[in-house]
């Protein structure tokens, strides 16, 4: 094998390696959200929670095996993400989000902002590694 081939191949794995790294968040998001539900979180918020898991698959996979357009798959990854990450944030705070509000003392909310705010670090990177390579 070349050296030129094996350059090659080296320079896409990290790539690869920052996009299973984000579907993995994203996984991770999803199944919190649904453990939420499944645990009792109903009405509103636990329908808004099944949605968040549901994007949260169809974008990890998308993640991972799109090719092409890459940069906008990541792009809205990271969007979903951070969207996920400032409503928990302001339902965090005194404001509320629609009309519901949260605590660290509830159940996986430190766990989220952790996996939520990785997750958008790792969806940054990913992302510009994206565009930076033109995918």
């Amino acid at each position: 094998m070349s050296s030129e081939r094996r350059a090659g191949g080296f320079r896409k794995r990290p790539l690869m390696v920052w996009r299973v790294i984000g579907a993995l968040f994203l996984l991770a998001m999803g199944e919190i959200h649904l453990f939420l539900v499944f645990s009792g979180t109903g009405g509103l918020l636990g329908a808004l929670f099944v949605v968040n898991a549901v994007g949260s698959l169809v974008l990890a996979v998308a993640l991972v095996v799109v090719r092409q357009r890459l940069v906008r798959v990541s792009a809205l990854s990271l969007l979903f993400m951070l969207g996920t990450l400032l409503a928990l944030v302001i339902a965090l705070s005194p404001v509320s989000l629609f009309g519901l509000r949260s605590s660290l003392d509830y159940q996986l909310a430190p766990t989220s902002l952790v996996v939520e705010t990785a997750g958008v670090i790792v969806l940054a990177v990913t992302t510009e590694l994206a565009r930076r390579k033109g995918v």
